[in-house]
């Protein structure tokens, strides 16, 4: 299929798996993740109108910001070393992966230093795998308590990866799981506006996801392909 084709499969599907669950495909965002393809094909991407473009290596997403970072809007949603932050700030709107404190203070210093805010999502380990990044639901709420503190960065959701499996039907508990600890953290008004978002949801599983309230879907392979490993 082509890009636009891809495209408008995946829109097809969101919005069956939207009618299956009483929700409106204008609650869902997508995320164009663009990791395994080049800046041509970013551009693309681009071109198609799909306007929010995902990375997770700074390496590999350097060159590409740098000839389109006037276009779209850009998330983060891999690992994110400390170090690293001084080359986020300014050019990803978004982060997908906030997990430690650490990281947290940095964003936030250099936020300040720039003048500048940053979206983020937390990032949460709800399968308790120890091969994933991501805090435990129990410390999400000190977590947010001490993020309260930092004014240039602006919680506005959960973040989870859901195991791979054979049946994208076994990720159900993963993704209403992140669904409902967002729901009981913003009844305790822990952040200065309530969490609107979950980012959740691949190109393996993303109908489950949506129809478990996903706001933000990471699509890579499935929507944009995949030219070279990076």
């Amino acid at each position: 299929m082509s890009l636009k084709e891809r495209i408008e499969h995946v829109n097809t599907r969101i919005r069956q798996a939207c009618e299956r669950s009483g929700r409106q495909p204008e609650e869902i965002n997508i995320v164009a993740v663009t990791k395994y393809v080049s800046v041509e094909a970013t551009e693309a991407v681009l071109d198609q109108g799909l306007t929010h473009i995902g990375e997770n290596r700074l390496q590999v997403a350097g060159p590409k910001w740098e000839k389109l970072g006037g276009r779209g809007t850009w998330h983060f949603i891999g690992h994110l070393q400390t170090n690293k932050v001084k080359d986020v700030i300014g050019k990803f709107g978004y982060i997908h992966s906030l997990d430690r404190l650490s990281l947290a203070k940095e964003l936030e210093k250099k936020a300040a230093a720039e003048n500048t805010f940053i979206k983020v999502f937390v990032q949460v380990n709800i399968s308790g795998e120890e091969t994933k990044q991501g805090l435990a639901p129990g410390e999400v709420p000190g977590f947010l308590e001490e993020i309260r503190k930092l004014p240039h960065l602006k919680v506005i959701g959960l973040m989870t990866m859901a195991p791979f499996e054979g049946d994208p039907e076994d990720t159900r508990p993963i993704f209403r799981g992140l669904r409902e600890l967002r729901d009981q953290l913003n009844e305790k008004s822990l952040t200065d506006e309530p969490m609107e978002h979950l980012s959740m949801g691949m190109s393996n599983d993303f109908e489950v996801a949506v129809e478990e309230g996903a706001t933000w879907l990471r699509l890579g392979t499935l929507l944009v392909g995949k030219e070279e490993e990076n």
